[in-house]
């Protein structure tokens, strides 16, 4: 396992495992919404993004490279109970499909395969 980032948590939520897929607007949300979008952990730049609204109950979880806790992302994720890290500083960014785990206690992002 490799710590890929960190960030504030959103809420205690434990860990959390899902797929990383980068997700840059609402092209890439509509062809989650064709194919599910179970199991992802979104990433994505903007805390105000409101263009997840139609996926966020199916994601495993979000990480979000600006914002603070009290950002619109992160007040979904608590609503929604959603799993998420905000102000997520990231030393490096794996390609889409990697299986990574975050931690709600420690906001950590760790890539879990090689």
């Amino acid at each position: 396992m490799e710590q890929i980032g960190r960030g504030d948590p959103t809420y205690e939520f434990g860990t959390a495992r899902g797929t990383w897929r980068r997700l840059e607007g609402p092209g890439d949300v509509l062809d989650l919404m064709d194919r599910g979008a179970e199991g992802i952990v979104a990433v994505i730049r903007d805390a105000g993004a409101t263009f997840l609204s139609p996926i966020f109950d199916e994601l495993a979880g979000v990480v979000c490279t600006g914002g603070t806790i009290r950002s619109h992302i992160g007040i979904v994720s608590r609503e929604f109970r959603v799993p998420g890290v905000i102000a997520a500083d990231l030393s490096s960014e794996p390609p889409d499909g990697t299986l990574v785990e975050l931690d709600g206690a420690t906001g950590t992002v760790t890539r879990t395969e090689p």
